[in-house]
C-alpha cells in the first residue's frame, strides 16, 4: 500500500462553483495506482466541497439559488466580522461538505458520466483557497 498527498491551490473570482476534476485526475493519473481511495479536504470554513452535475449549468445556478434563500445576506446575524456575506458562507459551508472521498478503480476515480468535482466559493470576492489530497492505494 503507497500514499501520497499534495495540496492544490484554486483561485476563485468570487461566489460560485469551481470545477478541478481534471485536476483530481492528473494527480492520481501521476501516482499510477489501479486501486484506492482519494481524500479530497477543503482548508476553509467559508468554501465547500461538493460533487455534481457537470453537463448542465443550469444545475449550479439553481443550487446557487436555493443556498441565497437558505442562508441569505443581511438576516442580522451576529457575526458579520468581514461583511455581510461573512456568517451565510459559514452556513453554506455547514449545510455542504469539506471532505470526500473518491474510490480508485482501474487507475481512475471513479466519478459518473456526469459527476463533476467542485469547489464552492461562498464568498463574493476572490479567494485563493487550498485543497488537500491525500490517496491511498496500490
Amino acid at each position: 500500500m503507497r500514499q501520497s498527498t499534495r495540496i492544490l491551490r484554486i483561485e476563485t473570482g468570487g461566489r460560485g462553483f469551481y470545477e478541478f476534476t481534471a485536476a483530481l485526475a492528473d494527480f492520481v493519473r501521476g501516482q499510477r495506482m489501479s486501486e484506492g481511495l482519494l481524500t479530497v479536504f477543503c482548508r476553509h470554513t467559508s468554501a465547500s466541497l461538493l460533487i455534481q452535475e457537470n453537463a448542465d449549468p443550469s444545475v449550479l445556478q439553481d443550487l446557487e439559488a436555493v443556498f441565497a434563500r437558505l442562508a441569505p445576506e443581511g438576516a442580522g446575524y451576529a457575526h458579520d466580522t468581514e461583511g455581510p456575506d461573512d456568517m451565510p458562507a459559514h452556513i453554506r459551508a455547514a449545510l455542504t461538505q469539506v471532505q470526500l472521498s473518491i474510490p480508485i478503480i482501474g487507475g481512475s476515480l471513479a466519478l459518473g458520466t456526469w459527476q463533476g468535482v467542485y469547489l464552492f466559493e461562498h464568498r463574493r470576492r476572490p479567494h485563493r483557497r487550498e485543497i488537500a489530497l491525500h490517496v491511498m492505494g496500490e
